[in-house]
Parts: structure tokens; C-alpha cells; sequence
């Protein structure tokens, strides 16, 4: 395990050996992978003897951990693979890479899917050498996703730019370099309910937009259907911004008060001209309005609750069941 530290106290000494790595999560990739790493490893010996490739299987249960060995078998100088004790999730995969990334190494992340073309990385590189710290790809065009989450992905980054203090770049993946300084940053952060644009946004440093086309999947199919990213939604939501908590705040008063002048527009009615009370059936949408703003607010309550509880309990973020790492 990393141990959490502050990052602006030292930076990390640049390394001889390694300067960059190549870092991809992977879970149930076994038909995508085999294409996928003949390209990876290509990029890497055009750039140099200093550049690494790291995969993390995240829990896989089919071959991928077999292929991931073969790989490490077949270059043990240049790829690594790490295996987690289970599936912990795509964000904790690349914490648990970034954690075993050599010091004073920079990094790019890449999907284990092909959709972003290694073949960009020396793009990327020359971006970083530069003088940009941070380099990330911003995705022009979307092959193969169906409109349906284009355009909730569109929605949710003009959403939590909207609510966040952080700003986070539109239209961006995980695809990205990060130089030396951001990874130690990255490192020092050490939160259980993560979300890894946004945290990549929050350690800012000089940041650098790359445009590029995505492209369709190399093989299988994706492992995050609308439920899993309708979460990973939440957690970018209340882990950058408590306007939802205002919101209910506002909501409640503004419901309140209007019950209140409600009620005394029923009491100066009667009092005026004899009128009977309104009867049950407007009482119970009101009722029912009222009781579903207060669910609603406590839903919202116990959403940032749950995470304090999680933060609180203090567990390792990740477990390493297996690693196989380059010199």
C-alpha cells in the first residue's frame, strides 16, 4: 500500500530508468487485449529504453490475468502487471497503478478497450516535454456509442461544472498524460469514494487540452452500463460540490413557505366569507408533495453521509492479490 502523504512538501526525483509508463486498467478485456498490446508495445520502443507499460487487472474472471502474465513473460523488461484481490472498480484500478508508477515518472492512462489509439501517446509526450504538466485528450467524435450516452455524458459534465468549484474539463476520459508533479499530487490524495476526473482536475498544474477521435472498441463490449455510470455520476457530483445539500435547503424553505402562506390564505378565507376548509383531496397532495421533498432531502443527506461513513471505517482502497513489476 501507498501511504498518504503531502505532496507539496517534496517532489519526486526524476528517475533515470523510467521516465514515462504506459498505465491501463483492465477487467474481463480478453478479447481485446491481444490487440491491443502489440500497439502499446510498439509506442513504447519507438520513445525509448525509459518507458515502462503497467497493466491492473481489476478482479477479471476470464483469461486476463493469464494474458497479462504472457505479456510480462514476453518483455520482462519493459511490462508489468498488477492483480487485485477482487474487482474494486476502474477508478481504484488506477490508483493502485499510480501508486506502483516508479518516482519521477509521468504517466498515461489509457482504456483497456482500444477506443483511445496508443499511437497518440508520442502526441502527448512532445505536449509534456513542452512544458505542460497535464495533457488530456478531449474527444472530438465518439465512434461506436450509441447517442443515448453521448449525450448523457455531455449532460453530466455541463452538470457538475455547473455545481462544482473544480472546474472539469468537458468532454474528457481518463485518457491523459500526468506528469511527475501530478502523479506525487495524485498520490497524496488518498480518499475511499473516488472519482478520478475530478481529482485529476483538482491537482491542477499546467493543463493542456489534446483533440482526438475516439474510436469504437476493439472487441467485447463495455463494462459500464447506464446504472454503473448514473453512480460514478453521483460520486463526481458529491465528492466536488454540496450544492445538492443547498438545494435541498432551498427547496425545504421555500416549500415551508409556501405552506405557511397557503395556510393562511385557507385561514382568512373562512374567517372572511364562511368558506369550509378544503377537503381531503387536496390535503393529501399536499401532504404527499411535502412528505416526497422531505425523502428527497433526506436521500440527499444520507448519499453524503454514507460517504463519511466510508471515509471514517479507514479500509485499504485496493489489495494486490499478484504484481510483476519491471525493473
Amino acid at each position: 500500500m501507498h501511504d498518504a502523504r503531502d505532496a507539496n512538501t517534496a517532489l519526486p526525483t526524476r528517475s533515470a530508468a523510467v521516465d514515462l509508463v504506459l498505465l491501463v486498467a483492465a477487467r474481463d478485456e480478453a478479447a481485446s487485449l491481444p490487440l491491443l498490446h502489440p500497439r502499446l508495445l510498439a509506442v513504447a520502443e519507438a520513445l525509448g529504453p525509459g518507458v515502462r507499460l503497467l497493466y491492473v487487472d481489476d478482479g477479471s474472471r476470464d483469461a486476463t490475468w493469464d494474458l497479462l502474465q504472457g505479456f510480462v513473460a514476453g518483455a520482462p523488461a519493459r511490462v508489468g502487471a498488477l492483480r487485485l484481490s477482487r474487482n474494486f472498480g476502474k477508478e481504484l484500478a488506477l490508483t493502485a497503478g499510480l501508486d506502483h508508477v516508479p518516482e519521477g515518472a509521468a504517466v498515461v492512462v489509457l482504456d483497456a478497450d482500444g477506443q483511445d489509439p496508443p499511437e497518440l501517446v508520442p502526441a502527448l509526450v512532445a505536449r509534456w516535454k513542452a512544458g505542460a504538466e497535464v495533457v488530456y485528450g478531449r474527444r472530438t467524435r465518439r465512434e461506436g456509442e450509441p447517442w443515448l450516452k453521448r449525450a448523457t455524458a455531455a449532460a453530466f459534465y455541463r452538470v457538475i461544472n455547473a455545481l462544482s468549484d473544480t472546474p472539469i474539463p468537458r468532454d474528457t476520459g481518463d485518457f491523459r498524460l500526468l506528469g511527475p508533479r501530478a502523479v506525487a499530487a495524485l498520490r497524496g490524495l488518498r480518499e475511499r469514494q473516488r472519482f478520478m476526473k475530478g481529482l485529476f482536475a483538482w491537482v491542477g498544474f499546467r493543463a493542456e487540452a489534446f483533440d482526438y477521435e475516439r474510436a469504437p472498441r476493439l472487441a467485447g463490449t463495455s463494462k459500464f452500463n447506464y446504472w454503473r455510470l448514473w453512480n460514478l455520476a453521483l460520486e463526481g457530483i458529491t465528492g466536488f460540490s454540496t450544492m445538492p445539500l443547498r438545494v435541498a435547503t432551498y427547496v425545504g424553505l421555500v416549500s415551508a413557505a409556501g405552506a405557511f402562506v397557503y395556510g393562511l390564505w385557507i385561514i382568512l378565507k373562512t374567517l372572511l366569507w364562511g368558506d369550509p376548509v378544503a377537503g381531503w383531496p387536496s390535503l393529501m397532495v399536499a401532504v404527499a408533495f411535502l412528505g416526497g421533498l422531505q425523502l428527497m432531502a433526506l436521500g440527499i443527506i444520507g448519499e453524503y453521509l454514507g460517504r463519511l461513513y466510508l471515509e471514517a471505517k479507514q479500509r485499504p482502497l485496493y489489495l494486490v492479490d499478484e504484481a510483476h513489476l519491471p525493473p
